[in-house]
């Protein structure tokens, strides 16, 4: 066999080969991906780009909402994106890099078109992580990575940075991501294009002063008082994010998000923290994380929920007993 060596690293070398490009053609027919244009200009012109992970993801009565992207090194160098958690932000950014990447591999892309300017280098800052065994925090790998991109563009780079600044207070960190975006445009050897995702929205001031920094937004809508997120790039910025409404759908406590919302209109009136005013005596009553046991009140119906609860073998309950039983528990609340 030592004879075949060769032949069989050639043909293994071959079919290797095929079978990546079998895989990608199966996958851009699949989910109609199109033919990208490569070409030696500076424009990033995108248009309904996806994720092609996100996209797969998804329900199937939810469609994954495509979004346009331009950037060119005269007019739209670098764009700030404002917009609520969870509005697709982050995935914007990444869905652009991975389009760019398999074009320039010579694959199909997940788009309705695609013409890509060349690019040597794409930089990323996405994300947040620590490195504890090097005594580093968050926000120092941040700044680590950062210096990192900034210290090795190039005039193709494509850049794609999302919420520079979030891991120290508000103002060093609109401070840092405000010179990191003046950095990138007033850069002496290229105009190097950009995506800067962010929730200072006092960068959307920029665009006033930098005349390649446009300002877009990833658009909501507000209906009786809930937050529909429409997951489309509009031209504009925003000044809210949403905050509240996020942490609500998470799952947090009423009373914390009563309470935010609150201090917030304090905040909006006020412009000063110097000005909250504190309700320590109403906040531990009215909280509905509040825990009183049901061993230590009065109310008769309480005691003998923990006698049906106190007088069960758990361990030898059969699973129509336990529903039973919790029938019987639930008649003596008259729910």
């Amino acid at each position: 066999i030592l004879t075949y060596i060769p032949t069989l690293q050639l043909n293994a070398s071959i079919i290797s080969k095929l079978d990546c490009f079998q895989s990608l053609a199966t996958i851009a027919s699949e989910n109609n991906y199109s033919k990208p244009e490569i070409n030696e200009s500076f424009v990033i012109d995108i248009s309904e780009g996806r994720h092609p992970v996100i996209e797969k993801q998804l329900p199937a009565d939810k469609p994954f909402i495509p979004n346009d992207i331009y950037l060119d090194s005269d007019n739209q160098q670098i764009i700030v994106i404002t917009g609520p958690n969870m509005s697709g932000k982050s995935a914007l950014l990444r869905q652009t890099a991975i389009i760019v990447l398999l074009a320039q591999m010579g694959s199909f892309v997940p788009a309705k078109r695609a013409k890509i300017g060349l690019v040597d280098k794409i930089f990323t800052r996405v994300g947040a992580s620590d490195n504890i065994s090097q005594g580093e925090s968050t926000f120092m790998v941040e700044m680590i990575e950062t210096a990192t991109i900034l210290n090795n563009l190039s005039a193709r780079s494509l850049i794609l940075l999302d919420e520079i600044g979030r891991g120290t207070s508000t103002y060093d960190g609109i401070s840092i991501a405000w010179a990191i975006a003046e950095y990138i445009h007033e850069y002496a050897q290229g105009k190097p294009r950009t995506l800067f995702a962010t929730h200072y929205h006092e960068l959307n001031e920029m665009e006033k002063s930098f005349n390649r920094i446009k300002n877009f937004h990833v658009s909501v809508k507000e209906v009786n008082n809930r937050v529909l997120f429409l997951r489309k790039l509009v031209p504009g910025g925003t000044e809210h994010s949403f905050g509240i409404h996020v942490a609500e759908m998470a799952g947090m406590p009423k009373s914390v998000v009563h309470r935010s919302k609150d201090i917030l209109k304090q905040l909006e009136q006020s412009n000063s923290s110097n000005d909250i005013s504190k309700p320590i005596s109403t906040i531990a009553p009215e909280r509905e994380g509040y825990q009183l046991s049901i061993f230590q009140l009065d109310d008769p119906v309480l005691k003998q929920i923990r006698d049906q609860i106190k007088n069960l073998d758990i361990n030898n309950l059969t699973p129509i007993e336990a529903l039973n039983k919790l029938n019987e528990i639930k008649k003596i609340t008259g729910l």
